[in-house]
């Protein structure tokens, strides 16, 4: 079950502004990679659903993270669905985040007060999550739905909606602030945060690095 409960992991997303996403089969790099964005300052990581035995791995993964880095708080994304999102649940899941808007989920995560941020691509979406409970909306695709302008649109007539895109946004000064001074509350970073070549080398350093820039970036971008 779940080691943090549903306002503690909002919170952590609205005071650190980041969820680095990645998803790998084994489960002895998956584990460097949750080392490297802990230490580089991120209070949570974001495991993709993806993968034959991508189960397997997030279970050995939640049980090793409770001991290693106690304090890191690991979810699981690309949840489409009601059951698996209950087997992550039980797996130890701290927060479920899915690439659609699924009442079922939302109705899941509300009951055992796990945090759920659904997948949305449209003012009406973003509506019918936060009155399913939704707290911080994911904006999926973030690029093509929009980019910043969306965000920034969305919050003119809805102040109280809190969003975070997740796809086109980049491991930049440039990216980071614009999504930031927009107003978006979180960043969802896979693939440009945590680069495949950099895992491939075995450079988890880097990544830490990563990580450490991106969040100092939105710590700027918020003071503006």
């Amino acid at each position: 079950m779940a080691r943090f409960d549903r306002m503690t992991v909002l919170n952590a997303m609205l005071e650190t502004g980041l969820v680095p996403v990645f998803y790998h089969g084994e489960p002895e790099v998956a584990r460097h990679i949750v080392a490297a964005c802990a230490e580089g300052g991120a209070a949570l990581v974001e495991f993709t659903n993806r993968g034959d035995r991508a189960l397997n791995v997030f279970t050995e993964l939640a049980a090793w993270c409770e001991g290693a880095h106690p304090d890191a708080m690991l979810g699981v994304g690309s949840v489409i669905d009601a059951p698996t999102a209950a087997l992550y649940i039980a797996a130890g899941a701290n927060f479920v985040v899915g690439p659609i808007l699924n009442a079922d989920v939302a109705r899941l995560c509300n009951r055992r007060k796990v945090a759920y941020c659904p997948g949305c691509g449209s003012v009406s979406e973003i509506s019918a999550a936060e009155e399913l409970g939704a707290e911080i909306v994911k904006i999926f695709p973030g690029g093509q739905v929009g980019g910043p302008a969306f965000v920034k649109a969305v919050r003119g007539p809805m102040p109280w909606t809190r969003l975070m895109p997740t796809g086109g946004v980049d491991a930049t000064e440039q990216s980071v602030k614009g999504w930031i001074t927009a107003g978006a509350a979180c960043l969802g970073m896979g693939s440009r945060l945590i680069r495949k070549d950099l895992v491939e080398a075995g450079d988890f350093a880097a990544i830490r690095d990563n990580v450490r820039q991106v969040l100092q970036w939105i710590r700027e971008a918020r003071e503006q």
